[in-house]
């Protein structure tokens, strides 16, 4: 036994049945459902071949940043290739396949390539190629360009539609995860113009998939009734499947937005031009993985994105799990596992200091504490992990089919830092934060000025959640503008000229 679905629970909709193909095979999910968790759920794990050596592939982090599971989605003109399964909505009648394999994604030949690793190592090309001159244009540029890249486009022309939208608002709110929700709700009960941006199909972050009480409710509650209250302001938008993709000049943000299933007449996306006052980027943050040998074996990933699939899509990872960990996400994912009836075989955490609260998170699940996995077993799926003692050097052997993995948090800083500033290196927390206050700090927090004082960075995994207390927020100010600010422009004039 592999993947498979829990008979109760997960944020999914049972009563509504929909089909779907995988390389020709038929499956069947639920309303709420991805592709990945669909696929998971009928115990499909293999999901993709890496690049080069065409190396097994299943789900890694299960969300945007996922990147073996890529696979194409629909036919004919409407073929759209490098979709991440985690990303995809499962729809009736939908059409995938697998890419970067041949003949077949079970079967295929390009998995060769591993064998011959120790003599086509980096750049082999670009020596071996070279002679003779000959055969360039005849055998090599064709075998190579046929071997690049990962899915095919379809040739014929597209006829879907496409939009291009403009929009203006006092705050821009990039991220739907807790710190998100909270800012646009502050801001929005206060009269400004918000719109709130998130790539999820519901927003809401790790509270729809983590164990959290707030004040009397749940995680999934309180976004609830956030979401609900914004929806009855006239003054706040939401804009869901919508990816943030730059920030330019002047406070312009480019965004994706997504359209849901195929419906005639509605757009596949559109692209948003958003001028913004302020910004605030609550984009979470990304879990890390862990080396080891054969990390990216079909059953190994990320331990929140275990958890997740198990509450939120009833997803079983696996039969029998272990988890490797460096932190309390992997101690949390195990008590979770362990909760819904799942055999958790240990939990192997590289620390020799555990603190209590993480070893309660984990009560009844054996902890091998100072110890680290050094490799995995299995082709398709794995089968088993060795276990290394890292005091006496000791190795053993755990049979599990799916392996949580968690090496900490990383924030997600990569918007911040488009206008030229670094992020800051957190030493002690061992992370990059975003940048500070600086030449475009419009971006972290809505600054002192006529909007008072909103900081929200963001919930950075349970390492950082950063709202200003005792939120004020205020209409902008009318009338002159001071003196203070009419020298700082001033001289800000005049510097430009002397540059010119």
């Amino acid at each position: 036994m592999t993947s498979s679905r829990f008979a109760t629970g997960g944020r999914i909709d049972r009563s509504r049945r929909l089909g779907f193909t995988f390389d020709g095979r038929r499956y069947e999910g639920f309303g709420g459902d991805t592709l990945a968790s669909a696929l998971l759920a009928s115990g499909v794990t293999l999901m993709g071949r890496s690049f080069k050596y065409h190396r097994p592939r299943g789900l890694l982090s299960g969300g945007a940043s996922e990147p073996n599971a890529l696979v194409t989605i629909g036919e004919g003109p409407r073929r759209e290739p490098n979709l991440r399964a985690s990303m995809v909505e499962l729809h009736d009648g939908l059409v995938a396949e697998s890419q970067n394999r041949w003949p077949s994604l079970g079967f295929d030949l390009g998995a060769v390539n591993s064998l011959l690793s120790p003599f086509i190592g980096a750049g082999f090309y670009y020596k071996t190629f070279m002679w003779p001159a000959a055969l360039w244009e005849k055998l090599y540029e064709p075998a190579i360009r046929r071997a690049a890249g990962l899915g095919r486009a379809s040739h014929l022309p597209d006829q879907a539609a496409y939009e291009k939208c403009w929009a203006h608002c006092d705050l821009l709110v990039i991220g739907g995860g807790p710190a998100g929700l909270m800012a646009a709700l502050a801001a929005g009960r206060a009269g400004a113009r918000v719109i709130l941006c998130d790539e999820m199909a519901e927003p809401g972050g790790r509270l729809l998939a983590d164990d959290v009480e707030i004040g009397d409710t749940d995680g999934p509650g309180f976004a609830g009734a956030a979401l609900a209250e914004m929806a009855g302001l006239t003054n706040v938008e939401i804009l869901p499947r919508t990816t943030v993709f730059g920030w330019y000049d002047s406070n312009v943000f480019g965004a994706a937005e997504r359209s849901k299933g195929t419906a005639a007449g509605v757009p596949a996306q559109r692209v948003w031009r958003i001028v913004a006052r302020r910004a605030i980027l609550a984009a979470g943050a990304e879990e890390r993985p862990l080396v080891f040998g054969n990390n990216d074996r079909p059953g190994i990933m990320m331990a929140s994105a275990m958890r997740g699939l198990a509450r939120m899509q009833a997803v079983r990872a696996g039969s029998r799990v272990a988890v490797f960990t460096t932190g309390p996400s992997g101690h949390e994912t195990a008590g979770a596992l362990a909760a819904l009836g799942v055999e958790v075989a240990a939990v192997i955490d590289s620390r020799t200091d555990i603190p209590e609260a993480e070893r309660a998170a984990s009560a009844g699940v054996p902890v091998l504490a100072g110890h680290v996995v050094a490799d995995a077993s299995g082709g398709r799926q794995l089968s088993g992990i060795s276990v290394l003692d890292r005091a006496s050097g000791r190795r053993s052997r755990i049979a599990a089919d799916a392996l949580a993995m968690s090496g900490g948090w990383s924030p997600i800083v990569h918007l911040a830092c488009q206008r030229g500033d670094r992020p800051v290196w957190d030493s002690a927390a061992g992370i990059f934060l975003p940048p500070g206050k600086g030449q475009h700090s419009a971006l972290n927090a809505l600054a002192e000025d006529g909007w008072g004082r909103i900081f929200a960075l963001s919930n950075f995994g349970g390492v950082y959640l950063l709202v200003e207390k005792n939120v004020k927020v205020a209409k902008p100010k009318s009338g002159k503008k001071s003196k203070k600010k009419r020298r700082t422009q001033a001289k800000r004039k005049s510097k430009s000229k002397k540059r010119s």
